[in-house]
């Protein structure tokens, strides 16, 4: 299918999105150095749920086709907003938000922030910043460096599935070249010194009163966080996919169901 590629200022920020499909709004928001064509076009996910609702993907400021600043200040919040901000734009009151990894992370924040522009939020591979320390600030400082030189490789061994032989520094490069190709490094840098700008806890998250799922690979580092998450959310509705790691959930055949199930639960007949 051939899409329409739009686009609409937020906040002097050219933002790039594609809209398909009919009834109940849906908003889709990929991960980290991701877009919208890879994470949602070519799994077959934007498909999938437009042959039952009105999806709109947006390729998240810094990434895609969208704007990339340099300025850590023009991240944060500010990628929570631009959801808000293209729903305004689209005329669309409140959507079914669903994140993967980055993206749920901005969808989680968003909870905090406008809670009543949600039908239902998707928390796909990560569940909000939940906490924040200066060892965190550290950390994100460490893989911002890293990938101004082109490299993941701090960030792909803190999400590698315990128990199983780590790449070495040769894949390391291999995989960072091949996740990073095209992509704007900077802004990429960027984004990531701005982490500390999007924590929320979990008691904000229950607190939006918005029904929340949680989709999580059973080798994820992340799904620990999804547990905590619950222990302070009983009514988090929370799938774990068998076997699925941070990088293959969301091409497991388990994500997808788990999302239409959910969401046709919560849409009107």
């Amino acid at each position: 299918m051939v899409r329409t590629n739009r686009f609409f200022d937020s906040a002097g920020a050219r933002i790039r999105y594609v809209e398909q499909g009919d009834g109940e709004p849906v908003v889709l928001v990929h991960s980290y150095a991701g877009d919208l064509d890879t994470q949602w076009v070519k799994s077959g996910v934007l498909d999938a749920l437009a042959a039952r609702y009105r999806v709109v993907a947006l390729d998240v400021r810094g990434h895609g086709k969208s704007d990339k600043p340099h300025d850590p200040a023009a991240y944060g919040r500010e990628t929570a907003w631009d959801l808000v901000r293209l729903l305004d734009h689209l005329r669309i009151a409140r959507a079914h938000m669903i994140g993967y990894s980055m993206g749920a992370h901005i969808v989680a924040q968003l909870l905090t922030l406008a809670p009543a522009r949600f039908i239902t939020a998707t928390l796909g591979g990560a569940c909000g910043r939940l906490s924040w320390t200066a060892e965190d600030d550290a950390a994100a400082e460490k893989e911002a460096q890293e990938m101004e030189r082109g490299l993941l490789s701090t960030q792909l061994l803190r999400l590698w599935p315990a128990g199983e032989p780590q790449p070495n520094a040769a894949e390391v490069k291999a995989r960072s070249a091949e996740i990073l190709a095209g992509k704007d490094r900077h802004a990429l840098a960027a984004m990531r010194r701005a982490n500390r700008l999007q924590v929320v806890t979990a008691d904000q998250i229950a607190d939006a009163g918005v029904p929340v799922i949680g989709i999580v690979g059973s080798a994820d580092p992340y799904r620990a966080r999804f547990e905590t998450l619950r222990g302070r959310m009983p009514a988090l509705q929370l799938v774990v996919l068998d076997g699925a790691t941070h990088l293959s959930a969301s091409a497991h055949p388990g994500f997808l169901s788990s999302i239409l199930t959910f969401l046709d639960s919560h849409t009107p007949s």
